[in-house]
């Protein structure tokens, strides 16, 4: 199994703006041959919109992979959902990585995304159908719940089938993707508990006769490198997500700490890592200065 290591974009303690960080880290992550950047759904951030944000990124690149982590998909139309990854797909092909989530994390975002009281779940299962299918057909009919397609078609086409991760930790989203996913980007998880998903995803999948392909399971992780700071909010928000924990258990502090982390994912079988700066940085290149010399070489070291 290939172990691969990305990066997740974050806003900079201080730079020119969310426009111009995010050119120079995908040029600095292109120069490099990093794996893959992957940019989250927060619309109230000062950050760029993840849809906007790979087409901008493949129009600079040539190797780099794209992936959202994670797009927010009850609320959107899963139909225009899929038109744009399958144009992405054929700006960028083979490098479109798309991973959704039922809800943001951001508790005043969860207003931009609404969906019936008590049927956030159905509709996102609705919804993950109606993508995956007008990805993989060239014509849907489909009369469900929430949305009703006849003969509806996004052109082109991927050549091949996009992958469909899901986020989440909670049982029922991670049976959801044993159910109807193809891998698993987990967030805020230590590895113990990414060990447990990953016996109830292979279950689900297996009574589903399913199989989820075995490297389809990766996970985000937040480093604090030296230099860099976090602040008092950032260890609170850390804290709303998992209040069960300590945060300093989802925080890797120092490189040391996150290569340590990054193998015991790897004993409990993940393989798919976004780093992401837990704390304040100065700017992309001196954090990838770092991440190249510290990190990256675990890829060919841990891959099977």
């Amino acid at each position: 199994m290939k172990v691969r290591i990305g990066i997740g974009s974050v806003p900079l303690a201080s730079g020119p703006g969310p426009g111009p960080e995010l050119a120079e880290l995908i040029d600095e992550l292109e120069a490099r041959h990093i794996d893959s950047l992957w940019l989250a759904d927060t619309a109230s951030a000062p950050s760029i919109d993840p849809v906007v944000g790979m087409a901008f990124a493949a129009g600079r690149t040539r190797e780099l992979k794209l992936g959202t982590g994670v797009l927010v998909l009850p609320g959107r139309n899963p139909a225009l959902v899929a038109a744009q990854l399958a144009s992405l797909a054929a700006l960028a092909p083979r490098r479109i990585l798309p991973a959704f989530g039922v809800r943001s994390v951001t508790p005043a975002e969860r207003d931009l995304f609404p969906a019936p009281d008590g049927a956030r779940a159905a509709l996102f299962d609705e919804s993950l159908v109606v993508v995956r299918r007008l990805l993989s057909e060239p014509s849907v009919t489909h009369h469900g719940r929430f949305f009703h397609l006849d003969d509806a078609s996004v052109a082109p086409l991927p050549a091949r089938p996009l992958d469909l991760w899901l986020g989440g930790r909670a049982p029922a989203g991670l049976r959801r993707i044993g159910r109807l996913a193809d891998g698993w980007l987990g967030s805020a998880v230590t590895p113990e508990e990414a060990g447990v998903a990953r016996s109830l995803i292979e279950e689900t999948a297996k009574d589903a006769g399913r199989e989820i392909e075995p490297d389809h399971y990766g996970t985000n992780i937040a480093v604090i490198p030296p230099g860099a700071t976090i602040t008092d909010a950032a260890i609170a928000r850390i804290a709303r997500r998992r209040p069960d924990l300590d945060p300093k258990l989802l925080v890797a502090h120092g490189w040391d700490a996150a290569r340590e982390q990054v193998r015991r994912f790897v004993d409990v079988g993940l393989t798919k890592f976004v780093v992401r700066p837990a704390g304040t940085v100065a700017s992309w290149r001196g954090f990838l200065d770092q991440f190249t010399a510290e990190i990256a070489g675990l890829e060919a070291e841990l891959s099977s």
